[in-house]
C-alpha cells in the first residue's frame, strides 16, 4: 500500500514538472530575445539596400546632395513613382547587380544603385565630372547625365545648389528618350562669353526637344550672360567703349534664346529664375501642354529684343504667378497658338504683353482663345497689345483682357493692324483680322495716350467690348498727352469709360466680310 502511495506521488509529480515546463517555453517564445528562423522581411531588405546606397554614394561626388528647400516646389510626377529628387545620385554607369535575397550563396552580389527603378534614378552632373567652379566647361557632364536620365526615364537630372556650371549649347533631345523627367535646377548654369562656343549662330541656347512629361524645376538659375550682344555699353563696365564695341563685331549676328522647349507635350517650369538672356528667354514652339509658374525673369529695361517668354504654334498653355522685367515683351503670342491662359502676373519694365506681331511677309496667322487676368504692369511700354503687318491674312479671335492693373504704362490698351519695326512700311490692302477682343476693368495710370486702335480699312476690328475701363494720365516730362484714338474699329461701350473713348463706332461694320475662324485658319 505504502509502495502504490509512493509511486502515485512520484507520478503527480512528473506530471507538475511538465507542466512548468510548457509555461517556460510559452513565456520564452514571447519574450524579447526570441528570434524566429525564417527569410529576412521585406523592411529589412530595404534597410539593407540603404545601407549599401549610402555606402556607395561614398564612392561617388565627395559633395553632398543638398536637402530640398524648405518651399521647393513638389514634382509634378509625384505619385507615379519618382523618386525624390534629393536623394543620393548614383554613381555613372554603376551596373546593377542581384537583391540581396535573390543572390547565390556562391557569388559576391555587386553593389545595388540607390534608385530602385520602379522608383526613378537620380542622376546628379557631379557624378558625370561637373567640376561647378564656373570656369571650366561641364557641358560634357551635363549630355552624360541627360543620357543616363534618357535612357532610364522617370527619372531626375539634379544640378546641386552652391555651385555655378558653365555649359556650352546643348540640346536635352528626344524622341526616344522615355517620358516624365525631372531637370532639378538648383545651381547656377552660365552662359559662355565666347563668340567661338556659338560658331557662326544659333537660335537657342539650352535647347529640349520632343519630350514628353519633360520638368524643370527648382530654386537655381539660368544666366544668359547676353550683355555682349546689346546694343548699348553699360557705364559700369570696366572696358572701355573701344574694346566693348570689336567684342561686340564678333558675336554671331544670330542671337540665341536662353531656354527653349520644342515639339515637346506636358512642359512644366516652375521656380527657377532665368536672367541676362541675349535675346529671348523663355520660348515654347511646336508645345502643347504647357505650364509656366512661379518663374522670374530678369534683364535690364535697355537690353534688345530681350523678351520674357515667346508663344509660337503652341495650345494649352497656362502662365501664372510669375514675374518679369525686360527689354521687350514680357510675353509673346505668335502664329499658331490657342487656349492660352495667363493670370497673375507682374510685368515691368518691358513692352507689356503682346499678340504678334503676326502676318509679317504676307503670311499667315491664326492665335484664338487666350486670356490675360489679373495682371500688374509697371513703365512698360504698352499694357496689353494686339499687332499684326499690313499684307498677312488670318484671324486674331477670342481674346480676353481682365482685370489689368497698370501704373506709368504709355499706352494700355493697343490694337494696330499697321505695325511696322522699321522707318517705313509699304502700304497694302490684306489683314489679319482681328474680332471679339473684351477688356473688362482695366484700370491705372498711363504717360502718353490711353486707347489706341488702329485698324485696317479693308478688314476693320469688330467686337470690340470695353468693361469698366478707368486710366488716368500721368504728366511725365518730355512727353505729351493724347486723347484715345480709334480707326475703323467697331463694338460696344458696356460701362462709361475714363477718359471717355468716343471715338469706338457703336455694332458691325458695314458689309464686313469676315470668315469663321475655322474657315480662315
Amino acid at each position: 500500500m505504502k509502495l502504490r502511495a509512493k509511486g502515485l506521488s512520484f507520478l503527480l509529480l512528473l506530471v507538475l514538472l511538465a507542466l512548468c515546463s510548457t509555461i517556460d517555453v510559452s513565456e520564452a517564445r514571447r519574450g524579447k530575445h526570441w528570434r524566429p528562423r525564417s527569410s529576412p522581411s521585406s523592411s529589412q531588405l530595404k534597410k539593407g539596400k540603404g545601407k549599401k546606397s549610402n555606402s556607395h554614394r561614398q564612392h561617388g561626388s565627395s559633395r553632398p546632395s543638398p536637402k530640398p528647400p524648405v518651399n521647393s516646389t513638389s514634382s509634378p510626377g509625384a505619385g507615379k513613382g519618382n523618386q525624390n529628387p534629393y536623394q543620393p545620385s548614383p554613381t555613372p554607369n554603376a551596373p546593377l547587380g542581384p537583391s540581396p535575397a535573390n543572390s547565390s550563396r556562391h557569388s559576391s552580389p555587386k553593389p545595388t544603385p540607390s534608385c530602385a527603378t520602379s522608383q526613378g534614378a537620380v542622376f546628379n552632373v557631379v557624378d558625370f565630372g561637373a567640376k561647378g567652379d564656373g570656369v571650366t566647361d561641364d557641358t560634357k557632364a551635363f549630355e552624360g547625365a541627360w543620357a543616363a536620365a534618357c535612357k532610364q526615364g522617370a527619372s531626375t537630372v539634379l544640378v546641386p545648389s552652391g555651385l555655378e556650371f558653365l555649359v556650352g549649347p546643348i540640346s536635352f533631345s528626344g524622341p526616344y528618350c522615355k517620358p516624365n523627367i525631372v531637370f532639378q535646377l538648383e545651381g547656377t548654369i552660365l552662359a559662355p562669353t565666347s563668340a567661338k562656343s556659338f560658331g557662326s549662330g544659333l537660335l537657342q541656347w539650352l535647347e529640349f526637344t520632343k519630350l514628353n512629361g519633360i520638368v524643370i524645376q527648382g530654386n537655381g538659375i539660368i544666366n544668359g550672360r547676353g550683355q555682349q550682344w546689346w546694343t548699348y555699353s553699360d557705364p559700369e563696365d570696366e572696358y572701355d567703349d573701344d574694346m566693348y564695341d570689336a567684342e561686340l563685331e564678333r558675336m554671331p549676328q544670330i542671337k540665341p534664346t536662353a531656354l527653349r522647349f520644342y515639339g515637346s507635350f506636358n512642359v512644366v517650369v516652375a521656380g527657377i529664375t532665368i536672367v541676362n538672356s541675349s535675346q529671348c528667354h523663355l520660348k515654347f514652339d511646336n508645345c502643347q501642354g504647357v505650364m509656366v509658374h512661379d518663374v522670374t525673369i530678369s534683364s535690364p529695361e535697355n537690353s534688345l529684343n530681350t523678351d520674357g517668354i515667346h508663344l509660337q504654334n503652341s495650345k494649352d498653355v497656362s502662365i501664372h504667378h510669375t514675374h518679369m522685367s525686360c527689354g521687350d515683351d514680357c510675353i509673346s503670342i505668335q502664329t499658331g497658338c490657342s487656349n492660352i491662359n495667363i493670370h497673375n502676373v507682374n510685368c515691368g519694365p518691358g513692352h507689356g504683353i503682346s499678340i504678334g506681331g503676326l502676318g509679317r511677309d504676307n503670311t499667315k496667322a491664326c492665335v484664338s482663345n487666350v486670356t490675360v487676368r489679373d495682371v500688374n504692369m509697371f513703365r512698360t511700354m504698352n499694357g496689353v497689345r494686339i499687332k499684326t503687318w499690313q499684307g498677312g491674312v488670318g484671324l486674331v479671335q477670342d481674346i480676353r483682357f481682365s482685370n489689368i492693373q497698370v501704373s506709368e504704362v504709355q499706352t494700355p490698351i493697343v490694337i494696330d493692324q499697321f505695325y511696322c519695326d522699321k522707318s517705313s512700311c509699304r502700304n497694302q490692302t490684306s489683314a489679319v483680322g482681328v474680332s471679339e477682343v473684351q477688356y473688362e476693368n482695366i484700370r491705372g495710370t498711363f504717360t502718353i495716350k490711353p486707347v489706341h486702335f488702329a485698324c485696317s480699312d479693308s478688314i476693320p476690328c469688330s467686337g470690340i467690348s470695353l468693361t469698366g475701363v478707368q486710366l488716368r494720365p500721368v504728366q511725365v516730362p518730355h512727353y505729351h498727352l493724347n486723347n484715345p484714338f480709334c480707326w475703323q474699329a467697331f463694338g460696344e461701350l458696356y460701362t462709361p469709360t475714363v477718359p471717355p473713348i468716343a471715338c469706338l463706332q457703336i455694332g458691325k461694320p458695314a458689309g464686313n466680310n469676315l470668315q469663321s475662324y475655322n474657315d480662315i485658319c
